[in-house]
């Protein structure tokens, strides 16, 4: 027996055969020199290519159920394919150079896929696979390139690998999947994202777990832990299967609490959000009972595969266009079926660099308190006109709000808020329908913010905590920093009397505030929350019935004494 330690991506436990996907052979890709007269055909080639593999994702997609959040991706990938803007780069770059197009093709590819990998953003870094393997499929044909076939996996498998393509994910609809085990990945990746929907415990970041791992030997796959467990022994095995059973029995039990409200045993009522990173994420915020959506981060879109403003298929545009940006937010509203969704405006910089021809950054000595979130968007004001514009657009789907991050003084919203007039007097003037009273808020991320919040309501329509940055930032912790990450405590007193004020002028002034923060989705941490007068609560999507049922099991003046006991 023996434990490997690795990364939880998916909650839950497993156990099963392993079934470990072979290593990809290396592609071994020409390259060579053409002459001017074999560029017709290298192109006719390439182009059906694409359309062998757009032919084989529709295959796909015709199996899938109309809810089932893979759809998304695949029909993701089949805007990848057709790209003009993407394909008029390949094929500029052919005509230019004279290299083969597989050669071409293949350099095209890891130069977009390095740029997401390099932008210090974990979902944008998770996205260079997905440019790889959609192209990679093209390449496979234009090489007659054989890749191992994901049907051969079994019912019941763990599946072990050091990377799962996110095309082969779609067997994770197909068979009775009882965990997964891989060396790559993260937890924005489509595989994480699958897992956490279709219920697959996984564990990634699991060094060499391919060479750990013997087919067909027995494991215990632990995404609560993140570890998997091999060849364990009966009192491994007997105990795993205890806690399976107790999950269940727990899982079970939370599925009442999706649909109910979330409301204390005494029955005062909060609302629950969900946080998401990603428009197919809006799905799974549905399923497990969200009220709506509390976070929409919008950082996925810039320096991503975006829609072209004049047709319907994806561009690597480094920066996000317009129709892109709109597609997606309509996306989002109309999946939430009139609750309201929260979307944040771009918050590039500090730790999230976003590679752009149009935005630059110079070297920073502090780039946390340097030029980041709105900070960014004012000095960049062309990029934030065109969200805005994007985000307008989107309004008369659903139940839109607005949100402006890392907002420290009220001349901010001032400004912005002349920007967005300046905005909806455009759509105006152009018969754009938009919805002008869409309500904008900030974000509380701040000791600046949290005590001038008095003076922020004026200007603002609601609150939103960022308990995250206002953490660091109150105590002077970074909380990416290993060596000084044990002093990062949310429940640091100058942080809960931040949040306390915070709650407090947001009430004298009678409008609406929330935690987007990780405080919010912790059982711990939302009790103290809601002892302190916090009524809306966002979190990740799959601790909502969790929470949900957290509250349930106290009334108002038990919660309101345990926040008492800290403050």
């Amino acid at each position: 027996m023996n434990v490997i330690l690795g990364i939880s991506a998916s909650s839950g436990i497993g156990i099963g055969k392993a079934f470990v996907l072979p290593e990809e052979q290396e592609k071994i890709i020409p390259k060579e020199k053409i002459s001017p007269e074999q560029i017709e055909e290298g192109w006719t080639r390439f182009q059906d290519a694409c359309a062998k593999v757009h032919e084989s994702i529709t295959t796909d997609l015709a199996a899938l159920p109309k809810d089932d959040l893979h759809r998304v991706i695949l029909e993701t990938y089949q805007l990848m394919i057709a790209d003009p803007v993407f394909l008029q780069e390949v094929k500029d770059s052919f005509e230019k150079s004279l290299y083969n197009i597989e050669y071409t093709l293949q350099s095209k590819t890891e130069e977009y896929a390095d740029r997401l990998r390099n932008s210090g953003n974990d979902y944008l870094a998770e996205r260079a696979q997905d440019i790889e393997d959609v192209f990679g499929k093209v390449i496979d044909i234009l090489i007659d390139f054989k890749p191992f076939d994901i049907e051969q996996i079994p019912d019941k498998a763990i599946i072990v690998a050091k990377n799962i393509r996110t095309s082969d994910t779609v067997i994770l609809s197909k068979r009775k999947i009882a965990g997964i085990a891989t060396t790559e990945g993260g937890v924005s990746s489509h595989v994480a994202i699958l897992a956490k929907s279709y219920g697959i415990p996984a564990v990634v970041g699991l060094e060499d777990i391919t060479s750990q791992v013997k087919q067909d030997e027995l494991l215990v796959v632990d995404g609560n832990l993140g570890e998997v467990i091999t060849s364990p022994d009966a009192a491994t095995l007997a105990q795993s299967k205890t806690k399976i059973a107790a999950e269940l029995r727990y899982i079970e039990a939370l599925k009442k609490f999706r649909n109910l409200p979330a409301v204390t045993g005494d029955g005062v009522e909060f609302k629950l959000y969900a946080n998401i990173g990603s428009p197919e994420e809006a799905k799974i915020a549905l399923e497990q009972g969200a009220d709506g959506i509390g976070l929409f981060r919008t950082e996925f879109l810039f320096m991503n595969t975006m829609q072209n403003s004049t047709k319907k298929s994806l561009s690597f545009s480094s920066s996000a266009s317009e129709e892109a940006q709109f597609q997606a937010y309509k996306y989002v509203l109309e999946t939430m079926e009139g609750k309201p969704v929260t979307i944040r405006t771009l918050d590039a910089g500090g730790d999230k660099i976003v590679e752009s021809k149009e935005l630059t950054y110079a070297k920073e000595k502090n780039p946390l308190m340097g030029l980041r979130a709105i900070r960014l968007s004012l000095f960049y004001p062309q990029i934030f006109r065109t969200q805005l514009r994007a985000l307008y657009r989107a309004s008369v789907y659903g139940d839109l709000r607005i949100m402006l991050p890392l907002i420290t003084d009220v001349s901010q919203v001032e400004t912005v808020l002349g920007i967005i007039k300046g905005v909806q007097i455009s759509l105006k003037e152009n018969n754009i329908p938009f919805n002008p009273d869409v309500p904008v808020g900030i974000m509380i991320e701040t000791a600046a913010a949290a005590i001038c919040s008095d003076c922020l309501a004026e200007k603002s329509k609601f609150f939103s905590l960022g308990t995250n940055d206002l953490t660091q930032y109150t105590i002077g912790i970074d909380r990416e920093n290993p060596s000084v990450a044990p002093y990062y405590n949310e429940f640091n007193l100058a942080v809960l009397r931040m949040i306390k004020l915070t709650i407090k002028n947001a009430k004298e002034a009678g409008i609406d505030i929330s935690v987007c923060g990780e405080m919010a989705g912790r059982k711990e941490s939302a009790i103290i929350l809601a002892g302190m007068g916090m009524r809306h609560l966002s979190m990740s999507p799959k601790q909502i019935p969790i929470i949900k049922e957290t509250l349930s099991n106290f009334s108002i003046q038990e919660l309101e004494t345990l926040s008492n006991s800290l403050l």
